[in-house]
C-alpha cells in the first residue's frame, strides 16, 4: 500500500482501479473509473480480480511500468457496447496500416507480437500508453484472454510524439504524423492532445491529407498536470491539437454508463464519441492487462473502427471514411461511434442532384406487329359487315317512297 502511494505521487495516471503493486507511476490521477474484472462477476464480486491503472506520463526518476500480473480473461464491456464480434465477422483490418504516435509500442506484446513495425527509438515504450492503444486499436485474441482490440488483423506502425517519460511536444507529433503519412499508413492516430503546435499540426495534418490518410486524434487530454490547471484547478478548455485542425477527426470518450468521468477536462468541439472509460488493454510487457480511461483511448478505438472501413472499402478516401464513420454513428450529444453500420452502409449520405427537366417529346409511330395488323383487319371486316346490314335495311325502304322522305302522319 505505502509503494502505491508513493508512486501516486510522482505522475499522472489513466484511471484508478485498484490498488496492486505497478511498477511505475505517478502523481496527479484522472478521476477514478470503475474496475475491471477478469471474469464474469462485477467488481464488487469476492473471485474478480482488479486490474492496476495505467500511467499517462511517469514522473522523473520512476522507473519504466512493468508488466500487469492480472490478466482479464472475460470481453471488455467495450466489446459488447461497439458490436466488436458482429463487426468482425464483415472485416478484421487486414492489409491496412495503423501508425500509433504516442510512447512508443512495445513489439513482443501477445496480441500485436508479428504486426508491429516501429521507427527510431518508438519500439520501446517505457511509460505504456502507446501500447495500450496500439492494443485497443489492433490486439489480436490470445489464449486465455477475452480482450481483443476493434481491427485484430490491422498493421501496426509506432512513433513517437512523447519523450521517454510521456511528455508531448508539437514538433515530436508533427514529424510522427508526417512520417506516418510517408510511409503509407492509412490510419494516423495520435495519442496527445495539445495545447500549442497549431501551426506545425495544422500543417502536418494537411500532409497526411494529401496522402489520403486519416488522423485521428483526442479532443481533451486524459488528465491535466497541476501546473497547466488554474488557481482554483480549472481546467483548460482548448482547442487541442491536432483535433481541432480541421480534416482531423475529433474524438471525446464515453463510460460503461454512458457519460464521461466526473471531473474530467472539458472537451473542445468533439466530433464523434466512442468508449473511453474503464478500457482494458495490453500493458508494455508480458501477457497481463492495465486499465485506463480518456478521450485518448476514445480516439485509439475509433482508429481501430477506420482501418476496419478502409479495409472493406479500400477504394474509400480518408475524407470518406470519415463521413462515413459519422454518418453512421448513433444520435447523441455527440454522436456514438458504431462499426457495423459503418461498414454496412449502403449509400455514402450524399444529397442527390435534381436532374434538369428534358423537353417533351412525343414517342415516334411504332411500327405495327404482326398481332396489331390482325386487329385492325378484323376491326375493317366488322365495320363492313355492320355497313351492308345497315344497307340491306334502308335501300329497299327508299326504293319504295321513291327516295321520298316520309309524310307525317
Amino acid at each position: 500500500m505505502r509503494n502505491v502511494m508513493k508512486r501516486r505521487s510522482a505522475g499522472l495516471v489513466l484511471a484508478i482501479a485498484v490498488v496492486l503493486p505497478v511498477t511505475g507511476g505517478p502523481a496527479l490521477a484522472a478521476p477514478a473509473a470503475p474496475a475491471a474484472s477478469s471474469a464474469g462477476p462485477g467488481a464488487d464480486d469476492p473471485g474478480a480480480t482488479l486490474l492496476p491503472p495505467l500511467p499517462v506520463r511517469l514522473g522523473e526518476g520512476n522507473p519504466c511500468t512493468g508488466a500487469s500480473g492480472q490478466t482479464a480473461t472475460g470481453a471488455a464491456w467495450s466489446q459488447t457496447a461497439l458490436g466488436l464480434s458482429r463487426a468482425q465477422r464483415v472485416s478484421r483490418g487486414g492489409g491496412v496500416t495503423v501508425a500509433v504516435v504516442d510512447t512508443g509500442v512495445a513489439p513482443g506484446v501477445p496480441g500485436l507480437s508479428g504486426r508491429v513495425e516501429s521507427v527510431g527509438g518508438a519500439g520501446e515504450d517505457c511509460v505504456g500508453h502507446g501500447t495500450f492503444a496500439a492494443g485497443l486499436i489492433a490486439a489480436a485474441p490470445v489464449t486465455g484472454s477475452g480482450i481483443t482490440g476493434v481491427a485484430p488483423q490491422a498493421e501496426i506502425l509506432a512513433l513517437s510524439g512523447t519523450d521517454d517519460r510521456g511528455v508531448p511536444s508539437a514538433e515530436r507529433v508533427a514529424a510522427g504524423i508526417r512520417t506516418a503519412a510517408d510511409r503509407g499508413a492509412r490510419v494516423i492516430y495520435v495519442g496527445q492532445a495539445l495545447r500549442t503546435g497549431e501551426a506545425e499540426l495544422t500543417a502536418a495534418v494537411a500532409h497526411a491529407t494529401r496522402n489520403d490518410a486519416l488522423v485521428v486524434a483526442p479532443a481533451a487530454p486524459d488528465a491535466v498536470p497541476r501546473e497547466e490547471q488554474g488557481p482554483d484547478g480549472e481546467m483548460p478548455e482548448g482547442p487541442y491539437w491536432p483535433a481541432a485542425v480541421p480534416g482531423a477527426l475529433a474524438v471525446v470518450d464515453f463510460g460503461p454508463g454512458g457519460v464521461r468521468q466526473e471531473n474530467a477536462p472539458p472537451a473542445h468541439e468533439p466530433e464523434l464519441s466512442a468508449p473511453g472509460g474503464a478500457m482494458v488493454s495490453v500493458g508494455p510487457g508480458g501477457s497481463g492487462h492495465y486499465i485506463g480511461s480518456g478521450a485518448s483511448l476514445a480516439a485509439a478505438v475509433v482508429a481501430g473502427a477506420a482501418a476496419l472501413v478502409r479495409a472493406y472499402h479500400p477504394d474509400l478516401t480518408a475524407a470518406e471514411v470519415t463521413r462515413r464513420l459519422l454518418d453512421t454513428a448513433y444520435p447523441a450529444d455527440t454522436p456514438r461511434l458504431d462499426p457495423y453500420a459503418a461498414l454496412s452502409l449502403v449509400q455514402d449520405g450524399t444529397e442527390p442532384v435534381a436532374p434538369t427537366p428534358a423537353p417533351a417529346h412525343m414517342p415516334p409511330a411504332a411500327d405495327p406487329t404482326p398481332h396489331d395488323r390482325s386487329l385492325t383487319i378484323a376491326a375493317a371486316g366488322l365495320t363492313t359487315v355492320l355497313l351492308l346490314a345497315a344497307l340491306a335495311a334502308v335501300v329497299p325502304r327508299g326504293r319504295t317512297r321513291n327516295w321520298r322522305p316520309p309524310t307525317a302522319p
